[in-house]
C-alpha cells in the first residue's frame, strides 16, 4: 500500500472502489470511428467541387488569416512572399508551416520565397 493510500485510509477517505462488472461493448460499432484527418477532410472539402489552387501574394503579416481561410477550406495555396520584408516573410512561412502541420497537410518550397501548402487529400509529386 502506498503512502498516499495509507494517509487516505487513515483519514477515512476510503479506498479505490473495485468494479466487478465488465463494460458492455455491444452498442458500439467500429464503423462510426474514423481518424480525425478523414473527418477533417470530409468537413473541409465537398466531394462534388473541383479542386482549386489559390495564389496568394501577402504584403504584410496581417494577411495570414486569408491564407488560413483558404487552406482550412481544403484549397491548395501557393504563397509568394517575395514582396514582403525578410522578417515578416519568415513569420509568414512559420505561420504557414504551423497551419499545414495543425491541419495535417504539408508545406513545400517550390521556388525562392514561394511555398505550396497542400491539404492532406492532395498528393504532390515531382517529375
Amino acid at each position: 500500500m502506498g503512502a498516499v493510500r495509507k494517509v487516505a485510509s487513515y483519514l477515512g477517505l476510503g479506498g479505490i472502489d473495485q468494479y466487478d462488472e465488465t463494460y458492455d461493448y455491444e452498442g458500439v460499432e467500429d464503423e462510426e470511428w474514423m481518424p480525425a484527418s478523414e473527418r477533417a477532410a470530409r468537413r473541409w472539402h465537398a466531394a462534388e467541387e473541383p479542386a482549386r489552387i489559390v495564389m496568394v501574394q501577402p504584403r504584410k503579416y496581417n494577411d495570414a488569416p486569408m491564407i488560413g481561410k483558404h487552406f482550412r477550406e481544403g484549397q491548395t495555396v501557393i504563397m509568394d512572399v517575395t514582396g514582403m520584408p525578410t522578417a515578416e516573410a519568415t513569420r509568414m512561412v512559420d505561420f504557414a508551416a504551423g497551419l499545414a502541420y495543425g491541419c495535417e497537410g504539408r508545406i513545400e518550397r517550390i521556388a525562392d520565397k514561394v511555398f505550396l501548402l497542400a491539404p492532406i487529400d492532395v498528393e504532390v509529386s515531382t517529375a
